[in-house]
């Protein structure tokens, strides 16, 4: 073992040590899966392993994994340790990967993650969450890459400014060198006005829109799917570029829609 193993090594231990009141609450998985690409938000295009937990604090009318929240997949759910959630990362990726995206659901209702960012870290992986800025955990302030996804009309939740506003705070204290973003999905007008009030609330912070996906169980291959959605993308990008409260913004796809369609694990 060199020096840099026998250091990583030692560090997993002590996070293991300092954090076992935690670990003795599993986390509820839903799914593993890549190597695969980042198909939304700041790091889009980035390879990346995905951990899907279980559970929402929201009821997202355009939801597309509501199968995390609607007891649907109940029997799916595995609960796991943060060193069982390694193991099978690496069975999946092996060596392919050094970096895992936390999704849901709403990762940030399970306080018993920052054991796993901890073990993550250890072994040298930069760690992405997304989260709709609705509630907040310490081990957020350890992630590497933040994306803040607040929801728009569309979606049927209601937006608790205040927060959302901690939040924004909160990780505009971090250290260098972890970044956080914002990003609204634009479904019609009335989102991407609330894009426009999200954007000039906070505009200091990096900020995306991207297109919405308002058909969620169109079979994988279906190309007419795909059409649609590159239509909206096109529309989005006109919509954006009439704008004058949207200037410092990015206009994203779903980009793994345009690939894959609807397709799960991917």
């Amino acid at each position: 073992m060199n020096n840099r193993e026998a250091y990583a090594q030692a560090k997993h231990l002590s996070a293991i040590s300092s954090t076992v009141g935690v670990m003795e609450r599993p986390i509820p998985v839903i799914e593993i899966f890549g190597p695969t690409v980042q198909g939304e938000g700041m790091v889009i295009g980035r390879k990346t392993m995905f951990v899907r937990t279980a559970g929402c604090d929201y009821r997202c009318s355009w939801c597309d994994s509501a199968f995390t929240w609607n007891g649907s997949e109940n029997d799916l759910i595995s609960r796991m340790n943060p060193d069982e959630i390694w193991q099978e990362l690496l069975r999946l990726g092996g060596d392919r990967f050094d970096h895992v995206t936390l999704s849901g659901g709403n990762p940030a209702l399970l306080s018993q993650l920052g054991a796993l960012v901890d073990v993550l870290h250890c072994h040298g992986i930069t760690v992405a969450v997304e989260t709709q800025g609705s509630r907040w955990q310490d081990w957020l302030l350890d992630i590497d890459e933040v994306t803040i996804s607040p929801k728009p009309p569309s979606s049927g939740m209601t937006t608790d400014w205040t927060k959302l506003d901690d939040m924004i705070s909160r990780l505009s204290a971090r250290e260098p060198g972890r970044s956080f973003s914002l990003k609204v999905v634009i479904f019609d007008d009335h989102d991407l006005a609330y894009a426009e009030t999200v954007h000039e609330r906070y505009p200091n912070v990096p900020f995306y829109v991207q297109t919405g996906n308002p058909d969620v169980n169109t079979a994988s291959d279906a190309s007419s799917h795909i059409s649609e959605l590159l239509q909206r993308y096109e529309r989005l990008i006109d919509a954006v570029m009439s704008s004058d409260r949207l200037n410092d913004v990015r206009v994203l796809p779903q980009l793994h829609t345009l690939v894959w369609s609807n397709k799960r694990g991917v």
